[in-house]
């Protein structure tokens, strides 16, 4: 049976103790090392070639709107060209055994082998495989994707499921309040901290017509101040979609019991633990 109550507060909980494990993907060197081996030439090409693959041969246009938060004509720099370098299966096995190694490092052989582990392995893959797919594209294509028996590569495959999933739901919170990629960068960059927003590293990068238009965007809704700062409403909006966020977040946790869900998050403290401990690097 499953609770029909939304629990944000426990979803945020689950997002904080997984999201260190999925990061090790972005952050660590071993998917990247075998995604150049391959032959990509860059870590976007790697990065699109192994995190699209799920949605299948789509075009650049399928995975800039599901991806959501890059700019335009990101997409179309490595799709299809990075499937054509390297079959799209043979990038995602490299991405996902890369991505393996780093949790088997991080964690050692004996958290790995620990009960808490195989535990904490069931439990995210009983809530991923409740998971509604309705309007979740990225979410829906892992879970068509097989589930690894290797433990590590299990624990990494089904927190990002869950991210992927969460991600959906993100978009659609982006989506609803008005929010476009590059401009939930700006803010949330702003909220972290980081001034001038552009100066972040998902946004340095592109022309600066294109920053400059963002960011009179989010002054002419008064999001961000003259100069440049988070304004009390630009600050309220990203309060209200980290919540929707969350709530939406809540359906896969809504398949577990209360008891279940408390033993995921006591199962997941030690191992997240020592993710955050390395940077997940």
């Amino acid at each position: 049976m499953t609770d029909t109550a939304t629990d944000p507060a426990t979803a945020r909980r689950m997002f904080d103790l997984l999201e260190p494990i999925c990061l090790v993907t972005y952050m660590a060197h071993e998917s990247d090392d075998a995604l150049r081996a391959l032959g990509h030439r860059t870590y976007w090409d790697g990065y699109f070639a192994g995190r699209a693959f799920p949605l299948g041969r789509v075009p650049a246009e399928v995975v800039h709107a599901t991806f959501y938060s890059f700019a335009p004509g990101e997409a179309a720099r490595h799709i299809p060209s990075a499937w054509e370098t390297v079959p799209p299966e043979t990038s995602f096995a490299a991405w996902e055994n890369g991505s393996a190694a780093s949790v088997r490092r991080i964690l050692g052989s004996e958290l790995v082998a620990s009960a808490g582990l195989a535990r904490a392995n069931a439990l995210i893959m009983k809530a991923a495989l409740a998971a509604p797919t309705n309007g979740r594209p990225l979410f829906a294509g892992w879970r068509s994707l097989p589930v690894p028996e290797d433990p590590a590569t299990r624990l990494w495959h089904g927190a990002t499921m869950l991210r992927e999933h969460r991600g959906d739901g993100h978009v659609a919170a982006l989506l609803t309040h008005g929010v476009g990629g590059a401009e939930a960068h700006a803010l949330a960059a702003l909220a972290s901290g980081i001034h001038p927003a552009t100066s972040f590293g998902r946004l340095h990068h592109l022309p600066k017509m294109y920053l400059d238009s963002v960011m009179d965007g989010l002054r002419d809704r008064g999001l961000v101040d003259a100069d440049g700062y988070l304004t009390d409403a630009g600050t309220e909006i990203k309060r209200r979609v980290e919540q929707v966020t969350d709530e939406l977040a809540w359906p896969p946790y809504a398949a577990l019991t209360p008891a279940e869900r408390g033993e995921l998050i006591s199962c997941l403290e030690p191992l997240t633990a020592r993710m955050v401990a390395s940077g997940s690097r």
